[in-house]
């Protein structure tokens, strides 16, 4: 849960940032009307606001001193205003501000809260700045630090590739073009082999003023161009723009791979994942094992209690499974009630003890929930070795957990091959 703080003197204006800050549950926002009142609300929670949507003109503040407020206590903002005084708005966008939104259409406040979620994601956004000059760097890693992003560098394209590969969290790359040892258009050409635009950002920036420069890095898969120098505002509204599309790549990708339910993975999902894996260990060689799990008497469930508490049941697979699997295992929702496992590197014991382990946690778990307390087991039937396929090795846990289902359920089947 982050929090926010939302200063504007007009009702109507909160009214509307209210409705829209209520669709998102991880945000915790609190309101003021005036200079005074944000004064004490920040004294309240000692500074500990991780953004900040600000109107400049306030009756106790008309001429902008509320940013100076944020910016005192290190909160980043993002302006909602109806102001069209240039010489105020040049002023404060020198300060530490996100964004600047004029209140002149009705999408106005969407736009400004969207400002507001991005800078929230930048708390968990890592940036990587590749320049060998340092001062650039340090100009560079101010500007992001300033807006909450977290900053590695690296002084060539050679040492770029060797941080990429011990961080995989990196979603952005800022790089030089002139460097020693690898310029930052040998370096694209070497993350555009790894990576997609849809999975790291790529924004390459130069004191030279050549549209053949610009034209390479484009070529070879740069998302963005800067020109140096640069301004603050400039550097973090292209990085915003180049963030927001791979958060967008990424809701796409989870709609199509992702269980809307659960969040866990579906079976398309799964499968193509999943072929991948056993064709490997199928040429090595090493057993998999494959685990079909179901609730037991979950027509009882939806039945006696109603569809609500029966999808309560369900996302309560996801947090056993989660407390329990490694984040190598692949886990996906098959449909209804039933979910598959993938896991490899793991022998027969260790199989026997974790599933017999997850049974018991099912068995000894209460779930609150609408007001009453629900309990239930589940059957598992796992398949352990290496067949022909994939699809044969489901098929033999399906067969297993339908004997864990008829010879009394709450129980563990395992057929070794």
């Amino acid at each position: 849960m982050k929090k926010v703080l939302v200063v504007d003197d007009s009702q109507t204006i909160l009214t509307l940032i209210k409705s829209e800050i209520a669709l998102h549950s991880d945000i915790e926002a609190f309101y003021a009307d005036s200079y005074k009142s944000a004064m004490r609300l920040i004294r309240e929670h000692r500074g500990q606001f991780h953004a900040a949507l600000l109107d400049l003109n306030l009756p106790d503040a008309p001429e902008g001193e509320i940013v100076k407020l944020a910016n005192a206590n290190k909160i980043p903002a993002v302006i909602l205003s109806a102001t069209i005084n240039e010489e105020l708005k040049d002023r404060v966008m020198k300060k530490d501000v996100v964004d600047f939104v004029v209140k002149d259409t009705p999408q106005s406040v969407k736009f400004a809260v969207n400002a507001i979620l991005r800078t929230l994601k930048n708390y968990d956004t890592t940036i990587l700045v590749v320049d060998d000059s340092k001062l650039y760097r340090e100009t560079l890693k101010n500007s992001l630090q300033r807006i909450h992003l977290n900053v590695i560098e690296a002084e060539d394209g050679q040492e770029a590739l060797a941080i990429i590969k011990e961080n995989k969290n990196i979603s952005l790359v800022i790089t030089d073009y002139e460097m020693p040892n690898m310029n930052g258009i040998e370096l694209t050409y070497q993350l555009r082999n790894e990576y997609q635009k849809d999975e790291l950002a790529i924004i390459a920036m130069s004191t030279i003023d050549n549209s053949e420069v610009v034209g390479a890095f484009l070529r070879f898969g740069a998302n963005d161009f800067l020109n140096k120098p640069f301004t603050h505002y400039e550097v973090v509204t292209r990085i915003n723009s180049n963030l927001e599309l791979i958060d967008l790549f990424t809701t796409l990708k989870d709609r199509a791979n992702k269980d809307f339910l659960t969040g866990m993975f579906n079976r398309r999902y799964f499968f193509d994942s999943g072929i991948p894996i056993f064709k490997k260990n199928k040429r090595k060689v090493y057993p998999l094992a494959i685990a079909m799990i179901d609730i037991d008497k979950f027509k009882n469930i939806n039945d006696t209690y109603g569809h609500d508490v029966g999808d309560d049941a369900i996302k309560e697979i996801k947090t056993i499974l989660d407390q329990n699997l490694r984040e190598s295992d692949l886990v996906a929702r098959f449909g209804g009630e039933e979910f598959c496992i993938l896991l490899e590197e793991i022998n027969i014991h260790n199989v026997k003890s974790l599933f017999e382990k997850i049974r018991a946690a099912f068995e000894s778990n209460v779930i609150h929930t609408n007001g009453i307390d629900i309990s239930y087991t589940i059957s598992t039937g796992i398949c352990y070795g290496i067949l022909d396929s994939l699809d044969a090795m489901i098929q033999l846990s399906d067969e297993a957990l339908y004997e864990a289902k008829t010879t009394g359920r709450n129980k563990v089947v395992i057929k070794e091959v």
